[in-house]
């Protein structure tokens, strides 16, 4: 079977973990649909196939984080790792590497990714099982980034005149047709000219085997399941990676038949409570409370400085990529934003041996003598609101790698946030962009596992439904 490979990407990005992972858990059958999320780069590997031939050319490109070791030293000859098994889980994170193929012999996948990219058939099936390989009938559309030979490629898949020879298309348009989807099944067949993601090196989620997931179980309902969710987890999986979430692990530990669904989000590095649906049904009649605003949710926030009491208000740039920008000021289509502080009181800073336990970071505050918990009552549910609105009121959460770096920046030289209270004012919009440019470059990478957040108390129905998760762990000490 021959092979066309636009693009393989390799790319860092670590997730540390102070605890060694002590468990090895047999892959449980998941499969659920996600939304894709954007990667940050830092040193890029891109690698051409060409249709006639499978020698590899690399060449490197810069962009944004930090080195990391890979998930073995043992290296192939064309420089990736030796893989064997997806399991036992690694510590660290190796580099993403994602590789996109376009099939030019029909024949089943597990067959043909392993024949093309050289990998051993366990390996890949565990890909699959882990919902890392993707397919489309048609080929999407390569980005700007995309090389002449790539682009010469795509339109010779897509020509028209190809096209209409493949009865599999028929009655569809290009766009559906380049729709993307979970491979769920090592034997299916791929025809001739099917679009592959391979996603070789999926984001892992280490203390999924080191956490006691009956003990984090809050509720049990014949509709429901609340659970305390830990810190460092994802609740319903990545793009990559639905093997290892929440959904799963409490799925297995009250040894359902039928796998959790994921009702709402919360970030990985937050922990607290989460409801999961035990039906579909379920899934989409609490989707209905919270559009109508009958699912109440509060939080406990650790922040390095005091907040004021009251009602905050800002607007979130409607892009989804982080870190997410906010303003004090109304801009046209921003999102409002509103958060209730309802207390905020002074506790001691947690100690060196609670935040090493939690792999908290050092994000450079100048002053840890005291850090101040806040019960927030989240008014809108927008992805990182909470960090996003305390960090701009100068106050951001303990450990927010992301956000708190920002802070520090615009603390120290008051102007640098083009949104915030000391905002400049631009003569031309080129210098506006740049600004822009520069404030979202002061912003850190995501936290490793726990920040100062706590979801800690949801209810809907008027109260009918009320739960709420233990004592956060800055209180554990």
């Amino acid at each position: 079977m021959g092979s066309v490979s636009f693009t393989s990407m390799l790319a860092n990005g670590c997730r540390s973990f102070s605890a060694p992972v002590a468990l090895v858990r047999t892959l449980a059958l998941t499969h659920v649909a996600l939304s894709e999320h954007a990667n940050n780069y830092k040193h890029v590997k891109v690698a051409c196939f060409s249709r006639s031939s499978k020698k590899r050319t690399t060449f490197a490109c810069e962009s944004l984080k930090q080195g990391v070791t890979q998930p073995t030293s043992v290296s192939s000859v064309n420089g990736y790792p030796e893989y064997t098994r997806l399991l036992p889980c690694p510590s660290h994170n190796g580099p993403p590497r994602v590789e996109h193929l376009v099939v030019s012999e029909g024949g089943p996948v597990l067959e043909y990714i392993c024949k093309t990219l050289d990998l051993p058939p366990q390996f890949v099936a565990d890909l699959i099982h882990f919902g890392a390989v993707y397919y489309a009938l048609v080929c999407p559309k390569p980005p700007p980034t995309a090389t002449p030979e790539q682009m010469r490629v795509f339109k010779e898949v897509t020509a028209p005149s190809v096209l209409k020879n493949r009865a599999s298309i028929k009655g569809k348009t290009v766009r559906e047709a380049q729709k993307t989807f979970r491979i769920t099944h090592a034997d299916e067949f791929v025809e001739a000219g099917t679009y592959l993601r391979v996603h070789v090196h999926p984001k892992r989620f280490p203390r999924c085997y080191d956490i006691d997931w009956k003990s984090r179980i809050i509720a049990v309902s014949e509709e429901f399941v609340v659970l305390d969710k830990p810190a460092g987890t994802t609740v319903g999986g990545t793009t990559d990676n639905i093997e290892e979430s929440c959904a799963t692990f409490a799925t297995r530990a009250l040894g359902l038949t039928t796998p959790l669904n994921t009702t709402h989000q919360i970030d990985n590095c937050t922990e607290g409570c989460v409801v999961l649906a035990r039906t579909k049904e379920y899934c989409s009649v609490f989707h209905g409370k919270i559009r109508e605003k009958k699912v109440k949710k509060l939080y406990l926030a650790l922040a390095a400085a005091p907040v004021p009491t009251g009602i905050i208000t800002h607007y979130m740039r409607p892009i989804n990529v982080a870190p997410r920008l906010i303003s004090e000021d109304f801009i046209e289509r921003w999102s409002l934003c509103q958060l209730e502080v309802m207390e905020c009181k002074e506790i001691p800073w947690p100690n060196a041996v609670v935040e090493e336990k939690y792999c908290v970071e050092d994000c450079g505050w100048p002053s840890k003598d005291y850090a101040y918990e806040c019960k927030i009552n989240l008014l809108t549910g927008r992805t990182h609101q909470v960090r996003a609105q305390l960090a701009a009121c100068g106050a951001p959460i303990v450990g927010d790698s992301m956000y708190m770096p920002a802070a520090v920046a615009e603390m120290e030289s008051p102007g640098l946030n083009p949104f915030g209270q000391y905002k400049k004012h631009y003569t031309t919009e080129n210098d506006k962009e740049t600004a822009v440019a520069e404030w979202i470059a002061r912003h850190g990478k995501e936290p490793n596992v726990a920040i100062g957040l706590q979801a800690c108390q949801i209810s809907w129905d008027d109260g009918k439904h009320t739960f709420e998760a233990r004592a956060p762990w800055w209180r554990c000490q």
